[in-house]
């Protein structure tokens, strides 16, 4: 499973996947899964594993991870003389990490000092200040800070999440790499946590988020992220919004299951070439589909420790996993792999805001600089990567709309002929509009346009009166329809019926906007509702008065979820209103 969701977060567009243990000793199996699933999913992906620093460096000397960020710095003073997260003992691990060609950066934080209880009264973000000196001093590419697992701490004093953003201020006025926190999860509130991410995203950094977790909540062993994969639509979405990069892209469904089924047997052919472990066709098979580790069985725990026991016994390295890649038919992601390792050892990728792109370029502040000096300038997406940015998978178009109508269209309702002014006083003209009979057949509530009709013609009978079916092609305005109707029918009133199902009742004496009542909220009308129309429509045309139905209450974000598909109907409509005079219509009973 950790093999198939690194294929998929590679699809999504991540270019740095991070993983973490419940257990410690099971990272040299999770390092090689996660490896071999980058790869599937696409060139160039960097991988780290965060566990306790001496076996994350050891882990990067044998290949199997090629980024490192969790290596923690602290402000206190205390810390600075003593231990091991002393500044010499943090340098000497940078120089360790750049050595081997592994691309590093160091991870601090307001209020994680005062998290672990030894702030030494010293302010948050004085103490996160020294730690951003420190790593400029020690020669890290960059530092993730911006509260990280103590965002909330900080996020809990006034000021405190303005700042975690000067955190992020005081990396970027040193040219280091910027990974802008977003990370552990500052608050349930939907709206609180989007506002702490909202500015960096509109303005921009290297990392947006330091921990954007593609995988389901529960299952992130850092505990959930402030951005989880329950909400990559909606990231997908602010970005087309905003016009912003932000880094991921939509993946294609089905492409993605092929990754997932494609990561899964690389790492199970891996596993057995390598005498690490077996795994079962029926675990691989959930593990493919699973949206998180509550959608499979549970396995054998003991596997994965086995296996990490084996890698580190028999000193397996990155080259090992490439061999059992291409012996077992794997060449394009043993290639990938082997690129990998190439690539650590030219060097160019330990630069300020390296990643690699997907033909193994390295962008950086050396190779891409963002020189912004106004309106205009600076980092611009390229076309396809503007298009990617524009596509979402909820996004619809009206030629997708014709064609959900289209599956629902019959011949049961249909024109006979031109209609003419009836003067029998039972007569109410139910007026529809220009699409229904062609395009439209379903209402914004659902239910189909001929149930809606049929409705209306049911209460219309219980009063005594006739109903009549009248397409008005001219117009597509419910007043005009409804007023049409009104001068077509013999009682003088009328039903008018937009295709997308708001209605009202008109008399032929009233002005085009008037109307005796009105259903404008065209999602909330039910069956009910149309029949308790034909049945007022009916009163109306007897002289009555009746109590007019009102449209009902909804605490639902009606003009958010509809409003768009109906500008999408309208245009349709648009598109079948000609000059013809109105046309009688004949509904067949199904």
């Amino acid at each position: 499973m950790l093999a198939a969701d690194a294929a998929t977060a590679a699809a999504f567009g991540f270019r740095e996947l991070e993983t973490t243990v419940p257990v410690a000793a099971d990272a040299p199996s999770n390092a090689v899964a996660v490896s071999i699933g980058a790869a599937v999913g696409s060139p160039g992906v960097l991988v780290q594993c965060s566990v306790e620093e001496a076996a994350e460096l050891a882990l990067g000397m044998r290949g199997l991870v090629s980024y490192a960020e969790t290596v923690s710095l602290y402000g206190t003073e205390q810390i600075f003389i003593d231990g091991d997260d002393t500044p010499w003992s943090k340098a000497f691990l940078t120089s360790a990490y750049a050595s081997r060609g592994i691309k590093m950066r160091v991870t601090s934080g307001g209020g994680s000092e005062a998290l672990m209880g030894g702030a030494e009264k010293c302010s948050m973000f004085y103490l996160e200040s020294r730690c951003v000196a420190l790593a400029r001093a020690i020669g890290a590419q960059g530092v993730q800070n911006g509260g990280i697992d103590s965002a909330s701490v900080a996020g809990a004093v006034p000021g405190g999440v303005r700042s975690l953003m000067a955190e992020n201020v005081m990396v970027m006025l040193r040219n280091l790499e910027a990974c802008t926190g977003n990370d552990a999860l500052m608050s349930e509130s939907d709206v609180r946590r989007t506002s702490r991410t909202h500015p960096i995203f509109i303005g921009g950094s290297d990392f947006i988020n330091s921990g954007f977790g593609s995988i389901q909540r529960y299952d992130n062993m850092f505990g959930p992220s402030q951005w989880n994969s329950e909400d990559i639509d909606d990231f997908l979405a602010m970005q087309r919004d905003w016009g912003v990069d932000g880094g991921l892209r939509t993946a294609n469904e089905v492409e993605v299951a092929r990754l997932r089924r494609r990561a899964t047997e690389a790492v199970s052919a891996v596993y057995s070439w390598l005498g690490l472990g077996d795994f079962s066709q029926e675990w691989a098979e959930q593990a493919i589909d699973a949206a998180g580790s509550k959608d499979i069985s549970s396995g054998d725990l003991m596997l994965p420790l086995t296996a990490a026991r084996t890698i580190m016994e028999t000193n397996v390295t990155m080259l090992d996993v490439i061999a059992a890649l291409a012996e077992n038919g794997f060449d394009l992601e043993a290639q990938r792999c082997l690129d990998m390792l190439k690539a650590r050892v030219a060097g160019d990728y330990l630069q300020t805001s390296a990643i690699f792109d997907e033909e193994m370029n390295v962008l950086s502040l050396v190779t891409d600089p963002n020189e912004y000096s106004g309106p205009g300038t600076g980092y611009q997406p390229t076309p396809a990567r503007q298009a990617q940015i524009d596509t979402i998978r909820q996004q619809r178009s009206v030629a997708d709309l014709l064609v959900e109508q289209k599956s629902f269209g019959n011949k049961n309702i249909f024109a006979t002929g031109s209609a003419e002014v009836s003067y029998d006083p039972r007569d109410v003209v139910i007026g529809v509009s220009p699409a229904t009979g062609k395009d439209i057949w379903v209402t914004l509530s659902g239910l189909s346009v001929a149930d809606a009709i049929t409705e209306i013609l049911a209460g219309l009978e219980e009063e005594g009166c006739v109903g009549r079916i009248v397409r008005i092609n001219d117009s597509l305005d419910l007043g005009m329809i409804g007023l049409t109707a009104a001068r077509l029918s013999g009682s003088g009133v009328s039903v008018g019926l937009q295709a997308k199902g708001t209605a009202l009742i008109h008399r032929r004496d009233l002005a085009p906007l008037a109307n005796l009542e009105l259903y404008s909220v065209a999602p909330t009308i039910t069956r009910e509702l149309y029949r308790m129309m034909g049945i007022n429509a009916g009163r109306h045309a007897k002289g009555a008065t009746p109590e007019p139905v009102r449209n009902p209450y909804s605490d639902e974000a009606i003009e958010a979820r509809y409003h768009t598909k109906v500008v999408s109907l309208v245009a349709i409509e648009r598109n079948c209103v000609t000059k013809e005079v109105p046309e009688v219509m004949e509904l067949r009973k199904s």
